[in-house]
């Protein structure tokens, strides 16, 4: 009995809250890495100006579906959206491009045409296979890839690469280290994948909530600083 009137009484505080710019629960879906690295001191300079907010994060590689899962906003990087369902608001351009092992067969590659599909080691967000679309500027390629190896984390892709396993085509954030160390090289630098995107992405909502609409505010000011980790 008690535990039904603790929940009434939370209930009833959401929706009192709900109108609230500086005050109430906001829940948030992440990829795993962003949640990790960026997240964290973008929640914390949020809490300190509004302390009355509180948050429940969910850090996932996998797209969510925000409405059946009762999430406020989600932070994605991934290709353009296509969803008609869900409203999204453009961050930033996030660039990738395709990496190696230094001394790896792959680094002598002049055109997309020599790789296979057994060395392109394939990001999906359910671990299948993908089609890399490579472009050079006037003309464009298209390689099936992930037939040897796929995985739905970067920062495995990027180990596997370093490793000498095969070519993977990542954003900057997840293999910044590994080239700055020299585990890991740009190869086929004349031919680039189509951008990603940092967005945000909310229910399809009449118009932003206030705490929703203040925390999108504040989150795209501060990302800014971290712009250098996603490049």
């Amino acid at each position: 009995m008690q535990l039904a009137i603790e929940a009434l009484e939370g209930a009833r505080r959401d929706v009192m809250n709900a109108h609230k710019a500086d005050e109430g629960r906001l829940r948030i879906s992440a990829p795993t890495w962003f949640g990790k690295a960026v997240l964290p001191p973008i929640l914390s300079g949020f809490k300190e100006r509004y302390p009355k907010m509180s948050f429940e994060i969910s850090l996932s590689d996998g797209l969510v579906n925000i409405v059946d899962d009762d999430y406020d906003l989600a932070i994605r990087i991934s290709s353009q959206p296509s969803d008609k369902f869900t409203i999204w608001r453009k961050i930033r351009v996030v660039p990738r491009i395709l990496v190696a092992a230094p001394g790896s067969r792959f680094v002598d590659k002049q055109h997309p045409s020599e790789l296979s599909s057994d060395d392109c080691l394939a990001y999906s967000g359910e671990s299948r296979r993908e089609n890399w679309v490579l472009s050079d500027g006037g003309s464009s390629m298209t390689i099936p890839a992930g037939r040897a190896f796929s995985a739905n984390n970067g920062e495995v892709l990027a180990d596997m690469a370093a490793d000498g396993a095969g070519v993977a085509m990542l954003p900057g954030f997840h293999i910044a280290e590994h080239l700055r160390t020299g585990r890991l090289v740009h190869v086929l630098q004349g031919w680039a994948p189509p951008e990603l995107w940092l967005t945000l992405y909310y229910p399809p909502y009449q118009a932003l909530l206030p705490r929703i609409a203040s925390f999108s505010k504040f989150f795209e000011e501060q990302v800014a600083s971290y712009m250098v980790m996603l490049d």
